[in-house]
């Protein structure tokens, strides 16, 4: 299904992510567990932010599964850095 959907068949999308979900929100989960307490994002907010980096690829070509979720473990860490920024830079007094 990662051959097909990096073949451009984004219909395979609806298959796919049912699949795959379920270790997207283990990766999710361990990835906030090492947050400070009272993260404002959520997990499944985490995954969906993910979901939208990983479906925006262009010419992708998925190796393997452990390619793929090496793959989403990257957008998920970007995502928490960029989170992680933009809540320091609004306590700093925003963009001056």
């Amino acid at each position: 299904m990662l051959q097909e959907w990096s073949e451009g068949r984004r219909a395979v999308l609806d298959e796919l992510m049912p699949l795959v979900y379920d270790e997207l929100r283990r990766q999710a989960s361990r990835y906030l567990r090492g947050e400070r307490s009272g993260h404002t994002l959520q997990t499944t907010a985490l995954i969906h932010e993910a979901y939208l980096k990983l479906v925006d690829q262009r010419e992708v070509n998925w190796k393997s599964r452990a390619n793929f979720y090496g793959i989403a473990a990257q957008a998920m860490k970007r995502i928490l850095v960029d989170h992680a920024k933009s809540r320091h830079r609004e306590k700093r007094g925003g963009p001056a």
